[in-house]
């Protein structure tokens, strides 16, 4: 038995081959990728012997308010699934044609969608809802969602792991550093609050994201800049505020490593991108940590930035130190292999219940 992971976004495909006792048998990535179905195809050459495979998992950034938990594609449930690709237009819709991708040329093996929205469906309503009149949120289905949870999820398991603790005993600060930054508050192994919401803008200050400002920025500039306010305005704001903004549009730098060479050689831009993120990060990890009551056992850092170079850690802990000794861990997340082990619970569960149904 084993069980293919893919990862499909906008220009790459990231892909692993796992086998019994979560054994990697064959892994790459894809990259410059202008067809999906063309990279789908590379990728399975790349792989060669799928005689054992089980099922296809593939990661789906957005389940929207229906998806809640991995999903056995269908042709009618896919045809659901992009509805929900205005949540997260960057990444849903390749989500998307990586499935398509597989179904043409597996159309034998089981696709199943894992949602990185899936881990905080559960999200405790203080967190879930924001303050606009409920019956607006209940109509067009605004709720914080939430991002980044297969990283969360794994980096929590592994964290309760090397604290030798079960998971729904474990209480942890996740903080996932990449090209969008995200932080999550876990509670015996659920998440309570995370900094993410409707979509992944909200929250830290990212690479190019502008996460958390004051809603009335975006009217002003709609007001302000030229041209008429139409959807090609609403557009270009859209593009500046996920693309050109965050430590991009302070530094003027799109490479995390150029910035902290940058930091240290006293570049003034540099410093002050690098001192606004690690604040604002610090920020949630305060207010986190005050809604898990002082509990939390340890922090995690994962993500290319928050498991890479250490300085950005050290800087947040040394911020921290008011909240006493807090174990931290740098954890190298594993998606996909968050995603297989997904895919292999829901596959069980499936033939539980089918024997179920029979006896």
């Amino acid at each position: 038995m084993s069980i293919l992971a893919i990862n499909s976004g906008s220009t790459s495909i990231k892909y692993k081959l796992i086998g019994e006792g979560e054994r990697a048998i064959k892994q790459g990535n894809i990259q410059n990728v202008k067809d999906h179905l063309t990279a789908i195809k590379q990728a399975l050459r790349e792989i060669g012997d799928l005689r054992d495979l089980t099922a296809v998992g593939h990661r789906v950034v957005h389940g929207g308010p229906k998806f809640l938990a991995p999903l056995l594609i269908n042709d009618e449930n896919f045809a659901e699934l992009e509805q929900f690709n205005s949540l997260a237009p960057l990444h849903n819709p390749y989500n998307l044609a990586g499935i398509k991708a597989a179904m043409a040329y597996l159309p034998q093996v089981k696709q199943v969608a894992v949602f990185d929205t899936a881990f905080y469906s559960n999200l405790p309503e203080t967190a879930k809802f924001y303050g606009l009149p409920l019956w607006l949120a209940k109509k067009y289905s605004i709720y914080r969602y939430g991002f980044h949870g297969i990283s969360h999820k794994f980096v929590m398991q592994e964290g309760a792991r090397l604290l030798k603790k079960k998971v729904d005993k474990i209480s942890l600060i996740s903080c996932h550093l990449g090209g969008g930054w995200s932080v999550t508050a876990i509670k015996n192994g659920s998440p309570i609050d995370t900094s993410m919401g409707l979509t992944p803008l909200e929250g830290l200050v990212m690479m190019t994201r502008a996460g958390d400002m004051d809603p009335g920025i975006i009217f002003k500039l709609l007001e302000i800049m030229p041209g008429e306010v139409n959807q090609a305005k609403v557009d270009e704001l859209y593009d500046i505020l996920n693309k050109q903004s965050g430590i991009k549009g302070l530094a003027g730098l799109a490479d995390y490593q150029e910035l902290l060479a940058q930091v240290s050689f006293g570049g003034r831009e540099a410093k002050l991108a690098f001192a606004l993120a690690i604040n604002r990060l610090v920020k949630y990890i305060g207010a986190y940590w005050t809604l898990l009551q002082g509990q939390a056992e340890a922090i995690i850092f994962t993500g290319a930035i928050g498991a890479g170079n250490p300085l950005t850690r050290h800087q947040v802990m040394k911020k921290i130190e008011c909240l006493g000794k807090l174990p931290m861990f740098a954890i190298k997340t594993d998606e996909e292999l968050m995603i297989a082990r997904e895919v292999k619970e829901l596959l069980i569960k499936n033939v539980n219940l089918k024997m179920k149904n029979n006896s």
